[in-house]
């Protein structure tokens, strides 16, 4: 009836997203997709970005900061007041919470020390920048997470420490 113009779609590998681009480009093309992709979860450029890029199909990055684990403030321990001492979101925020993750976090707040600014802002800058990614989804609890994901915006991140949370994060 025309009333869909466009398509988007969620948590597809990158055959699904293939067929699905092929299959959807009548009556209405798959245009978009949502993938959980950040320095901790970078699985989906092994064959869902590809696939994305060789589509036309824009990349959505949904969880870019790893459930807030980018941001340093797990660093420590569990906040009270954070996520991951939420019961609903515990094991989302928990399994990030490796060996691996301590070093690209603590590549990603060098690297903010560095430019001045902090590790939300690095971390969202690194996922906004990568190839294919059309936007990134956050999802701001307060004011100041907002502002901070804002600030990100204005972030350039130098080749250099890119290239550096690439290898630290690979």
């Amino acid at each position: 009836s025309g009333r869909v113009r466009y398509v988007g779609v969620r948590g597809y590998l990158g055959w699904q997203l293939a067929t699905a681009a092929v299959a959807a480009r009548r009556p209405a093309p798959l245009i978009s997709t949502q993938v959980e992709y950040s320095l901790l979860a970078r699985g989906v450029e092994e064959e869902l970005i590809p696939a994305a890029a060789h589509h036309g199909v824009g990349v959505f990055a949904a969880v870019p900061l790893a459930g807030g684990v980018l941001t340093g403030k797990y660093r420590s321990g569990v906040p009270a007041d954070s996520r991951g001492a939420d019961d609903v979101h515990t094991e989302e925020v928990r399994r990030y919470l490796t060996e691996s993750a301590v070093r690209v976090v603590d590549a990603v707040a060098t690297a903010a020390d560095g430019l001045g600014t902090s590790p939300l802002a690095v971390a969202l800058a690194w996922v906004r920048d990568r190839p294919h990614v059309a936007s990134t989804l956050v999802g701001a609890r307060d004011l100041a997470q907002l502002t901070g994901v804002l600030v990100a915006e204005e972030l350039a991140l130098p080749p250099a420490i890119a290239a550096a949370l690439d290898d630290v994060s690979a």
